[in-house]
């Protein structure tokens, strides 16, 4: 397993992180006939919200981003990119179950949108998220807390 850590991220992160969304969505992008060069940068940069983001580092590297957008009673997964050099190595998989510990300890639901077809929609639901709905381009998943509010509380 590869050493990681979250750090809170900052404006000045969106750049390289639109960079790196370029790279992990083309794959995908392209298959479904959606890549444009500029808009997979603008998208993120339009849609970037430090305060909800962090940055993932591996040996005190930049390796990828996440973000977690609270909305109502529930938060959205959001910007999770992973540099592909990493991919396949646990480090994905470390950084969502401690964010899904977070959410099941605040008892929130956790929803989130995947591309069509997309290898990460395999991690999602071996993490428990199952498809809420789909069309041809997105799959719209959602994660209900792993812990009840019963046993949060103590109480019926």
């Amino acid at each position: 397993m590869v050493e990681w850590r979250l750090r809170p991220a900052v404006g000045g992160d969106a750049r390289v992180v639109a960079e790196l969304r370029a790279v992990v969505m083309r794959p995908d992008l392209e298959r479904l006939g959606r890549f444009d060069e500029r808009r997979v940068r603008q998208r993120f940069l339009d849609a970037f919200v430090p305060e909800h983001a962090w940055v993932i580092e591996v040996d005190g590297a930049f390796a990828g981003c996440v973000a977690m957008r609270p909305a109502e009673d529930e938060r959205w997964l959001e910007h999770f990119f992973l540099d592909p050099a990493l991919q396949g190595r646990g480090v994905g998989s470390a950084v969502l179950e401690e964010l899904l510990a977070r959410a099941d300890r605040d008892g929130v639901v956790v929803r989130l949108n995947v591309l069509s077809g997309s290898r990460a929609q395999r991690l999602y639901a071996r993490l428990g998220f199952v498809v809420e709905s789909a069309d041809p381009v997105d799959v719209y998943m959602v994660r209900r807390p792993a812990v009840d509010a019963w046993a949060r509380t103590g109480s019926a």
